[in-house]
């Protein structure tokens, strides 16, 4: 089985648990001569080519990818004692694509965007507050329009790392490479 049908196998009986934030992940990044980030965001979509999340691009994690686009992701599935990890590369997803999921969020969300300066430093809770009903008033009664710097990427993966807990702590380990065209499995030590 190849590591995407695999990941799906998994991610559908994850599903099954009702887990409360299902598409939870850990996306880890890294800034040009920086240190390593890890923080929490939300799977959007999954294929062959990719692993999809959505950000502001001003974010500290936009930044980092901009400046380095080698990214990891982890999945972490307690209650089944598995977990996965991800390593490749990313990329922008399309502006159409952007647009197209942009739209599917709640209409608050969709001010979210335009009001929170991702990251950056404001001066107290009311700034953002006030930056909210600003943009909600902008925008009443029309479409809100995608912002020029929120989007989606997409990670390609280049390295699955399957774990599965065992007894004694003899856990699984599968991990798949990416060579050339095709993947390559091993079993590592736990």
């Amino acid at each position: 089985m190849d590591p995407v049908s695999l990941f799906t196998l998994w991610y559908n009986e994850w599903l099954g648990t009702n887990p409360p934030e299902p598409s939870a992940m850990v996306l880890s990044t890294a800034g040009k001569n920086g240190p390593v980030s890890s923080r929490m965001v939300l799977l959007k979509d999954f294929n062959e080519k990719g692993f999809i999340f959505f950000t502001n691009y001003d974010s500290h994690k936009g930044q980092q990818l901009k400046s380095d686009s080698r990214a990891a992701l982890l999945f972490w599935w307690q209650p089944l004692g598995r977990q996965v990890r991800i390593e490749g590369t990313v990329k922008k997803t399309s502006s159409e694509l952007s647009e197209q999921y942009f739209h599917t969020r709640p209409r608050e969300s969709q001010t979210g965007v335009w009001a929170s300066e991702q990251s950056h430093e404001i001066p107290d809770r009311n700034y953002l507050e006030k930056r909210f009903e600003h943009f909600s008033e902008k925008f009443a009664g029309t479409e809100i329009p995608l912002s020029p710097n929120w989007g989606g990427f997409i990670l390609t993966p280049v390295m699955f790392e399957f774990w599965q807990e065992g007894k004694h702590r003899l856990h699984d380990r599968i991990v798949y490479t990416r060579e050339n065209d095709s993947w390559v499995s091993k079993r590592l030590a736990p």
